[in-house]
């Protein structure tokens, strides 16, 4: 993890001109040792678990890692180097909290992709309403449905849309706060925060299936333990009996 973390400060160090030009080759150096133990470590977890180090998750992340790693430094591969850095999220496996969180993400992915597809249509049907009504007199911003979505994005955002786009429109179109205020209230006020309730319900989701798998594994112990305890009961009981009848 340490090695992780200060691989990853190299790396930023390494978009900076004045510190390349300063301690550039030292930064290298540092880089390639790094890799080789990144390697060696890949390579002593698959040696350790043979075809089981590819069912794991974070295995496999590793694995991709350590590959694009190890991809030439030509011109047409720059942008897999750069994923390099992508190595300091190798942080979150030992973090239980971090590890929490990633997974309850995992977990809403249906969910949230449901609510994209919604969310999707209503640019869709926003895009064609806007393209219609304001396309021909404001073609840099609705002419098109490319346009008018990626204008219905920078709305949704809310950066700079009264002022931006909005208002300018109003000037022409009085009414025209009809549809952008009823896309605001649908788009960011409702369909946005079902994101949020999505990613709350699957984290209450996982905490309620770790409380039950604990509650089930304190149960199991408990279990084996009276199991235990009845068994030396039985045992002593035997014992006493035997040591009875050696006496007599």
């Amino acid at each position: 993890m340490t090695l992780i973390v200060l691989n990853a400060i190299a790396l930023g160090f390494e978009t900076s001109p004045s510190v390349m030009a300063v301690v550039g080759e030292e930064l290298r150096i540092f880089d390639r040792f790094v890799i080789t133990i990144f390697c060696v470590e890949i390579g002593l977890r698959i040696a350790a678990r043979g075809l089981r180090f590819f069912l794991d998750p974070w295995g496999i992340f590793d694995f991709t890692i350590v590959a694009i790693t190890l991809a030439p430094a030509a011109d047409s591969l720059l942008v897999l180097r750069a994923l390099r850095v992508l190595r300091v999220l190798r942080v979150v496996s030992a973090i239980p909290r971090l590890r929490r969180v990633v997974g309850a993400l995992l977990h809403a992915v249906p969910g949230v992709a449901a609510i994209g597809v919604l969310l999707l249509l209503i640019f869709y049907v926003y895009a064609v309403i806007t393209t219609n009504l304001f396309g021909p007199a404001f073609p840099a911003w609705f002419g098109t449905i490319g346009d008018s979505m990626f204008s219905l994005f920078q709305i949704m955002t809310l950066e700079s849309w009264s002022m931006g786009i909005v208002r300018p429109i109003l000037q022409q179109y009085s009414w025209a706060w009809i549809v952008f205020v009823s896309f605001i209230v649908i788009s960011s006020f409702t369909v946005l925060n079902l994101f949020i309730a999505i990613v709350i319900d699957s984290m209450q989701t996982m905490h309620a299936e770790e409380r039950t798998a604990a509650s089930m594994r304190a149960e199991n112990e408990t279990a084996e333990s009276d199991s235990v305890l009845r068994e030396l009961r039985s045992l002593r009981k035997e014992f006493a009996e035997f040591r009875d009848a050696h006496r007599k």
